[in-house]
């Protein structure tokens, strides 16, 4: 893993712009939030003022009214607890508005980002950067500048109130700042990037997570829970290190700040006792006074130094959010939409590379004319699934051009050209939502439409059965329902589309032979009078199709009717012997 850059002013000032545009609305509660951090930081100097008045006046006879001191002390407690809400309550209010115009910019690019995005990233990296980083990033960040300008304004007021006291001895805690500046500027950058590798880390972590959650049922078939265990341990102890770097940078700035304090501290107490013997004029009320202001100038001074602790560790994570949003580049569209396509597509001498080695498909060639049903055949690998996700647009051709209606794809407008097709592939995926939603996905419920499509799908007595009936929620990727039953489910989405163009990837493999039936009627009804696209490793399901393609290794081997093939003596023949030799 390469070293992140460097956190100097230029990067810090460089991010925070990146950022800044997400809290633009945030405003009001900024302002509110610097108008509580000025009042707060204006009450502390009247702690030492009020130390200073008692010390020198409460011990006279009449000197000071015993009904003002708890007035004193009980009104300066209500007005910084006040001045605290205030500014607490507006940070919180940024900092949420920020997070959620983020948090929305981030989801609209993950469903409008070109295909490649999910290639480039884990599904748990999108996650936990889209919920989790972001939202304690924003946190650390907005909090952590609320401190830095609390903190920063009660330095200036006590250290006004110092110089006022006695300029002198306020010279010696100027020798303090610079020191700490350079305590922060080395600590902050070793911070920073540990805090980076421990992200790396915890992604690689998050990854075999989900995988071993995704895989279960083969890491048990296969004994693999001692392998993949020993994964985990490595990467868990490499985050342990990471993260226990990043904590002895944070806490070796803590000892040495104090250290520097505590020397000015004791500095000061020497010269004070020095000039009180030379009578100075200098009150014991005036010396407390600045004593108790000093050490108030020790919290915030130490707060500083560690300002850059939840400030770099917030813009880290944030940064990461505004880098998807800015390096994944939105689906290019045109601007054609006829409204419901004809269903003519052309594939013009189509290449499609995922890697620099065996293409997926080569110099590809397919008429299909409107209402023509072609059947995909081929081995494993042979290209039946990168033809398929071209026509969507969910991969883009390496070479050539593939046309709808005679319009190239990238002229057409996206969503335009994806109303023209249902899809029903082997991998099915469903929401946690009712089974009307889940029918209608995109589209408003039509709940006699939605009947339809699961009487044409045989899944409507199942559906009805349920106890709240096509309203029941089917529960997280309806993984209560059986793979039958979540096929036709995904089938009844198609027929609910109402499409001019059907894929169908496998779209009755999980069904059992009498389910398979009384689909396989319904499909044949709708595949009339639209372009059907059927990819099916069962031979038998595709007979009847107008045209059989048969590819290999990325190629168009053949193609004819089903009688035709079988007559050739080619690749789809010999893989109808081997599937029927029984």
């Amino acid at each position: 893993m390469s070293n992140p850059p460097k956190l100097d002013r230029r990067g810090l000032l460089e991010r925070l712009r990146r950022v800044a545009p997400f809290f633009a609305g945030s405003k009001r509660g900024l302002v509110l939030a610097l108008v509580g951090s000025v009042g707060g930081a204006l009450t502390e100097p009247l702690i030492p003022m009020l130390m200073k008045w008692l010390l020198d006046n409460g011990f006279r006879t009449g000197g000071v009214p015993l009904w003002a001191v708890p007035l004193a002390v009980i009104g300066l407690t209500v007005a910084r607890g006040f001045a605290g809400f205030v500014a607490q309550y507006g940070m919180a209010w940024a900092a949420n508005l920020g997070v959620m115009q983020m948090r929305r910019a981030m989801f609209a690019r993950v469903l409008d980002a070109e295909p490649t995005l999910f290639a480039r990233h884990a599904a748990s990296n999108l996650i936990n950067t889209l919920t989790y980083e972001v939202q304690g990033g924003a946190n650390q960040l907005v909090y952590a500048l609320q401190n830095l300008v609390r903190d920063s304004l009660t330095l200036v007021v006590l250290l006004a109130y110092l110089i006022y006291l006695n300029w002198q001895l306020t010279l010696i805690v100027g020798v303090l700042l610079p020191a700490v500046a350079l305590v922060m500027r080395y600590y902050s950058r070793r911070l920073h990037r540990f805090t980076v590798e421990a992200q790396g880390a915890t992604d690689q972590l998050a990854y075999v997570v989900e995988e071993n959650v995704l895989a279960w049922r083969s890491v048990r078939l296969h004994d693999a829970q001692p392998q993949q265990a020993g994964r985990f341990a490595a990467l868990s102890e490499r985050l342990r290190r990471v993260s226990l770097k990043a904590v002895i940078a944070a806490a070796t700035m803590t000892p040495l700040t104090q250290v520097l304090a505590s020397t000015a501290l004791a500095a000061v107490i020497t010269v004070a006792l020095w000039q009180s013997g030379n009578d100075s004029g200098a009150t014991v009320g005036g010396f407390v006074a600045f004593i108790v202001a000093l050490t108030q100038l020790i919290a915030p001074i130490k707060h500083l130094s560690e300002a850059s602790v939840p400030i770099t560790r917030g813009l880290a994570a944030l940064d990461r959010g505004v880098t998807l949003i800015d390096t994944s580049s939105s689906e290019t569209s045109g601007s054609h939409d006829p409204g419901r396509a004809r269903g003519h597509i052309e594939l013009r001498g189509v290449s499609l590379h995922y890697r620099d080695d065996q293409p997926a498909l080569d110099r590809v060639d397919l008429d299909v004319q409107p209402g023509e049903t072609v059947a995909l055949v081929g081995p494993s690998g042979a290209g039946k699934s990168s033809l398929i996700n071209l026509l969507p647009r969910f991969f883009e051709p390496t070479a050539g051009v593939v046309l709808l209606d005679g319009v190239p794809l990238p002229d057409w407008n996206v969503h335009a050209l994806r109303r023209q097709f249902a899809l029903v592939s082997q991998d099915v995926a469903l929401f946690n939502d009712s089974v009307a939603a889940n029918v209608a996905l995109g589209a408003d419920v039509d709940t006699d439409r939605v009947r339809a499509a699961l009487q044409s799908a045989n899944l409507l007595d199942f559906a009805e059965a349920l106890p709240n009936g096509i309203d029941t929620v089917v529960g997280h990727n309806a993984s209560e329902l059986s793979g039958g039953q979540r096929q036709r489910l995904a089938i009844a989405r198609a027929i609910y589309k109402d499409a001019p163009i059907l894929i169908l990837d496998e779209a009755t493999s999980a069904l059992d032979s009498e389910s398979e039936r009384l689909v396989q009627e319904a499909l044949e009804h709708l595949m009339q009078g639209r372009t059907s696209l059927v990819i099916a490793h069962r031979l038998s399901t595709i007979e009847r199709a107008d045209r059989i393609v048969a590819l290999e290794s990325g190629r168009v081997v053949e193609h004819g009717t089903h009688a035709e093939l079988l007559a050739a003596g080619g690749l789809y023949a010999r893989l109808h012997a081997l599937q029927f030799r029984g």
